[in-house]
């Protein structure tokens, strides 16, 4: 576990805190950068730079970038790792190449003695990407060890081409902490998380930042506000199902956004059982609900002015004596009957009540959600794009385009209602929770579901699926808070009424 400090140029990152030297420099550039002299600028001529200016100016990149690593002789930094970047990258990629920069920190072997981290911007957009790619570098959780291992310290900073530091903002700061604390959640494991758990963590996280407050729904609260999908979940569970509602509300907010997670913080299937080795990972099902979480917080702690009802909603998917069943017929939220026919299909159950209790009670100017909630997203765009659904254009190009600047990659998938709707026709309900056939657009199918409980409403509404981005190599990435964040800072009137 390391702890993420920010420091206000290279020469303060390698200084050290608290008067211990730094053990490791990893420095990250593309190769033009690097072969044009960056290292020697932003350093300035530091004396064991000389070791590194051959290695820097004959390295290949090649198409995913490569490592150079020596020892200096100095003390200070005792080794140094020197991350060369492409110089290109494909435009469906993020032009900062975050997910190779944070397979470089992630490798460069950072432990418990204090480290730096030096940032190359080209462009000064890079620097949220790149500081989000080292944030997600270093994991918070562990409980590896009889005995534990102190925190390793890393500063980071970033200079631009020519060598001059360029601090991080606020804004980027506060996302690149809350997309640790996202990944922490996914880390942390189901007995240690429970939805009461959730809870704490958030009531925590809260503390210190302005203009936030929190309202819980818990067990037959749910059931009092029509919120049946939710509870039904959840009933079977020692610890009841709950829906959190953060609300972020600075003065003179320019619009108004719900912002709504899934939160299964433990997936059985139910009674649709999960068999042949896919459960584990399953407390990864709550990404969702951290990531919106995470946005929420990084966004008031950057004081933006947009107004964020955030909703959570969890539930451990469990199996027991009250455990809803396949051919249960469920009343939601929006008024819908759903006729289950796959208890493991739950968490659009969840989405569903979620999207409708914050759309018709708070009337918001967007509702996004996010949610791990198909397998099939990993078909359909990758372990790197999140896969997005959206009833307006304008948010379907705008997501896209925020994720190749943030580095949270998003691609996005058919929304035709008038085709995927007939998949969930039930003969004693108005749908069922899952698929007739699978192989027909899983992904914009579930996607379909939830927004046919918000479809009357006609409010502007971007759906993302995040089920392989948001757990990765048997880690919490955090992905979804950087999305989100710049996705709200950015979305006007133009991207919501096209």
């Amino acid at each position: 576990m390391s702890r993420l400090s920010f420091a206000a140029s290279p020469q303060q990152a390698m200084a050290g805190t608290r008067g211990a030297p730094i053990d490791t420099l990893v420095l990250l550039a593309p190769q033009r950068a690097l072969r044009a002299g960056w290292m020697e600028k932003a350093l300035r001529d530091a004396s064991w730079t000389r070791l590194l200016k051959a290695a820097a100016r004959e390295a290949e990149a090649g198409p995913r970038g490569t490592t150079v690593a020596t020892l200096t002789g100095s003390s200070s930094p005792r080794r140094v790792v020197l991350g060369v970047l492409p110089d290109e990258v494909s435009r469906h990629n993020c032009p900062a190449r975050a997910d190779f920069a944070a397979a470089m920190v992630a490798g460069a072997g950072l432990g418990s003695k204090p480290a730096a981290v030096v940032l190359c911007l080209e462009d000064a957009a890079h620097a949220l990407p790149l500081s989000v790619a080292v944030g997600r570098a270093l994991p918070r959780f562990t409980r590896a060890g009889g005995k534990r291992e102190r925190d390793g310290q890393v500063a980071l900073a970033a200079a631009a081409l020519d060598g001059t530091p360029r601090p991080l903002g606020k804004a980027e700061r506060a996302v690149v902490e809350q997309v640790r604390w996202a990944a922490e959640l996914v880390d942390t494991p189901t007995c240690e998380l429970h939805t009461d758990g959730f809870e704490r963590r958030v009531r925590a996280a809260m503390r210190g930042i302005p203009g936030l407050r929190l309202k819980v729904l818990v067990g037959k609260q749910l059931l009092a506000k029509g919120l049946c999908g939710l509870h039904a979940v959840g009933r079977a569970a020692v610890v009841p199902p709950r829906l959190l509602l953060l609300e972020y509300k600075p003065r003179r907010a320019r619009l108004k956004v719900g912002v709504i997670g899934k939160g299964i913080v433990y997936d059985t299937g139910g009674l649709s059982l999960k068999v042949g080795g896919s459960m584990p990972g399953m407390k990864a099902d709550m990404g969702g609900a951290a990531a919106a979480v995470g946005a929420t917080l990084a966004l008031a702690a950057a004081g933006e002015r947009v107004h964020v009802v955030c909703a959570a909603a969890l539930a451990e998917n469990a199996i027991g004596p009250d455990a809803y069943r396949n051919d249960d017929i469920l009343h939601m939220h929006s008024g819908k009957t759903v006729e289950i026919n796959n208890t493991d299909a739950e968490g659009r159950l969840l989405l569903a009540d979620a999207l409708s209790y914050v759309g018709r009670t708070t009337r918001p100017d967007l509702l996004v959600d996010m949610a791990t909630l198909t397998g099939a997203q990993a078909v359909a765009t990758g372990s790197s794009h999140a896969a997005v659904v959206s009833n307006r254009e304008g948010l379907e190009h705008l997501a896209r385009r925020v994720g190749r600047a943030s580095g949270d990659l998003a691609w996005p998938l058919p929304f035709a209602p008038e085709i995927y709707q007939d998949e969930f026709r039930s003969k004693v309900a108005d749908m069922k929770n899952s698929v007739a056939n699978r192989m027909n657009a899983q992904s914009s199918c579930a996607a379909q579901f939830v927004y046919s409980h918000i479809a009357d409403l006609d409010i502007p509404w971007l759906h993302v699926d995040l089920a392989a981005p948001a757990f990765r190599g048997e880690r919490g990435t955090g992905f979804g808070v950087a999305l989100t964040a710049s996705l709200l800072r950015a979305v006007d009137r133009d991207a919501l009424s096209q």
